[in-house]
């Protein structure tokens, strides 16, 4: 998704608020003015959040319930209201950032907010994170320590798994899916990525799954087109180890 990031500042309704106040209120809201670096957020979300709350007196508007109605839009993080004499409101908006999807139709934000878009199509380039409901927080925590312990060995994530029953499951971007079970997971995963330099690049993007559910090494499921390798070339006694990796 290709999106250019715009600063606006831009007077919304101030016509039409003028208009409708005008011999009815002696001082009436003639501007109401929005600030904020928008990328998800429109301005006429924002301009139908506001359109009946601003149409009272400038003294008598309710900046609480401005400032409700516009914290509730989907893509609103923060934002402050404040009167500006003599006749304008100021809208101060930071805008949420999605970091993550969640599950098939959210994202996460990079606070570990849930948000629910209405095109969720358009954030497919997003890692997906599945998790248990309302575990968010703790799975996104998770999957950054994950992430940047395979980020060091240049494996790049797609998805992350946390079921119901707490197993976690790695997909890379290669389409490899890492088994870690529920127990000492990055303990086992720390001792796949150990024996990573054994079986080579070229290895590692011909395995369809490895299973680290294993006390003393795992197990490899290769892809139907792998080729194979020899490991007798690979391997030496001064560079075994426990965690050998086996085949299905």
């Amino acid at each position: 998704m290709s999106v250019v990031k715009t600063i606006i500042t831009v007077l919304l309704l101030a016509g039409l608020v003028w208009a409708a106040s005008f011999g009815v209120n002696r001082n009436p809201i003639k501007y109401v003015r929005t600030e904020g670096v928008f990328q998800y957020l429109s301005k006429d979300e924002i301009k139908t959040a506001l359109l009946p709350l601003v149409t009272a007196s400038f003294f008598e508007a309710d900046m609480q319930a401005i400032h409700q109605a516009v914290s509730e839009l989907t893509w609103v993080d923060t934002v402050t209201v404040k009167r500006v004499w003599p006749d304008a409101i100021d809208i101060k908006i930071r805008e949420k950032r999605p970091y993550v999807r969640w599950g098939q139709q959210r994202l996460v934000s990079t606070r570990g907010e849930i948000i629910t878009p209405k095109d969720i199509e358009l954030f497919n380039n997003l890692l997906l994170l599945k998790g248990p409901e309302q575990q968010q927080l703790k799975t996104l925590e998770i999957m950054k320590g994950v992430n940047t312990a395979l980020a060091d060995q240049s494996l790049k994530m797609a998805e992350f798994t946390i079921n119901d029953r707490w197993a976690w499951k790695i997909k890379l971007t290669t389409g490899l899916e890492i088994l870690l079970g529920r127990n000492e997971q990055l303990k086992k995963l720390q001792r796949f990525l150990k024996t990573l330099d054994i079986v080579g690049q070229e290895g590692v993007e011909q395995m369809a799954i490895v299973d680290l559910r294993y006390p003393n090494g795992y197990a490899v499921s290769w892809k139907p087109e792998a080729q194979p390798i020899d490991w007798s070339n690979r391997f030496s006694a001064d560079s075994a180890t426990s965690a050998v990796p086996g085949s299905q």
